[in-house]
C-alpha cells in the first residue's frame, strides 16, 4: 500500500537534518515536481514568518519586562512567571528562526552547486551566458537575504542573555527592592530589542525583494 503524500512528504522533510540526506529529499521532490527553486522560495518565506514571529516574542517579552519593573506591589510573583514564559518562548522562536535559515541555506548550496554544473551542458553560447548572468544576480540576491537573516539572528542571543539574566536573579530574589534593581537594566534591554527589530525589518524587507524577484 502506497502511503499518503503527505506522510512522504513529512518523511522526506525529517531526511533533511540526516547529514548527506539531503540530496536524496531534493531528488524525491523534483521527481514530484518541486524543482529546489521553488524549495528556496518556499524556505525563504517560512525564514520570513519565522522572524515575523520572532518579533511578536521579543516585543512582548519587553511589555512584560516593563511590565514587571514598573509593579508597585502585590503580583510579583505573577509578573515574574509571565516573563519567564516569555523568555522560553523568545527562545523557542530564536530555534525556530535559526533553523528556517539553516533550510534555506541548504537548499541554496544545492540550488546554485546545480545551476553552476548545468552551464557546460549547454551547446549555445548565448543561452550559457544568459544564464550564468541570471545565476549570478540571483545568488547575489540571495546572498543578500541570508546576509540580513542572520545579522538579525545574531542580534538575538545578546537580548536573550540579557533576559535569560534577569529570570535567573529573580528566581532568587523576587521581591520588590530586586525588582528596582532590575530598572537599570531598561534601557539596554530597549535598546537591544530595538536594534534587534529594526534588523528583522530589514531581513523582512529582504526576504520581500527576493521572493517577488523570483517570482515575477
Amino acid at each position: 500500500m502506497i502511503p499518503p503524500l503527505r506522510h512522504l512528504l513529512a518523511a522526506l522533510a525529517l531526511c533533511v537534518a540526516v547529514p548527506g540526506c539531503s540530496s536524496v529529499y531534493y531528488d524525491a521532490m523534483e521527481n514530484l515536481g518541486f524543482e529546489k527553486r521553488d524549495i528556496l522560495v518556499d524556505r525563504v518565506k517560512d525564514g520570513r514568518e519565522a522572524q515575523a514571529d520572532a518579533q511578536e516574542e521579543f516585543k512582548d517579552a519587553l511589555e512584560q519586562f516593563r511590565s514587571l519593573v514598573d509593579i508597585d506591589g502585590g503580583e510579583l510573583e505573577k509578573k515574574y512567571d509571565r516573563l519567564s514564559r516569555s523568555y522560553d518562548s523568545m527562545e523557542n522562536e530564536a530555534d525556530q528562526v535559526r533553523d528556517r535559515i539553516g533550510a534555506i541555506e541548504d537548499v541554496g548550496r544545492a540550488l546554485f552547486r546545480e545551476w553552476e554544473d548545468e552551464l557546460d551542458q549547454y551547446s549555445s553560447n548565448e543561452l550559457r551566458r544568459s544564464s550564468a548572468v541570471q545565476l549570478r544576480e540571483t545568488r547575489a540576491q540571495y546572498d543578500q537575504v541570508v546576509a540580513a537573516m542572520n545579522r538579525a539572528a545574531a542580534k538575538m542571543d545578546p537580548v536573550l542573555e540579557i533576559y535569560q539574566d534577569q529570570v535567573l536573579y529573580l528566581k532568587h530574589n523576587l521581591n520588590a527592592r530586586a525588582v528596582a534593581a532590575l530598572d537599570t537594566e531598561r534601557l539596554a534591554i530597549e535598546r537591544r530589542v530595538e536594534d534587534l527589530i529594526a534588523e528583522m525589518d530589514a531581513a523582512i524587507a529582504e526576504a520581500n525583494r527576493f521572493i517577488a524577484q523570483m517570482e515575477s
